[in-house]
């Protein structure tokens, strides 16, 4: 039976999951594209130092790609890496349900990362990864000397 759509149209059947169970789609579906709470850290502590930034925004028009932060006039995009969606050297595992697709998923994820950086720095952009795992002192830190150093 299909669920009502909009103003009551039956709306088409959905397509088959990919992932391996409904509480896998579920856990997947709650993962958040910014905001993150390693991201939140590192953003506290910039705007304490007194630096200004956009958020989740995409620093070159042509490239449908976007950082966490970036700094415009400084030409600075910087991203905050998870661990798991990335391939952290340290912390990455590889699950066993459905190896096959994740092995994939990290690997596409890792090349667009690497394909990004490229573009940007093609631009004159400088760009900067952090782990998710890294102190947020740290990571701010770095990054406010390297947006000192392009003032």
């Amino acid at each position: 039976m299909t669920e009502p759509g909009l103003f009551g149209a039956p709306r088409p059947p959905r397509a088959a999951s990919w992932a391996s169970s409904a509480a896998a789609r579920s856990v997947m579906r709650g993962n958040r594209r910014r905001d993150t709470s390693p991201e939140m850290a590192v953003r506290k502590r910039l705007h304490a130092l007194g630096l200004r930034y956009r958020v989740d925004a995409q620093p070159l028009p042509t490239v449908r790609r976007r950082a966490d932060i970036v700094f415009s006039r400084r030409r600075i995009a910087v991203f905050i890496d998870g661990c798991y969606w990335h391939g952290c050297p340290t912390h990455f595992v590889l699950p066993r349900t459905n190896a096959d697709y994740w092995r994939s998923k990290v690997a596409a994820n890792i090349a667009r990362d690497r394909d990004t950086d490229a573009n940007l720095a093609a631009a004159g952009w400088h760009v900067l990864r952090f782990w998710e795992h890294l102190p947020p002192d740290e990571t701010a830190a770095t990054i406010a000397e390297v947006v000192r150093r392009h003032s």
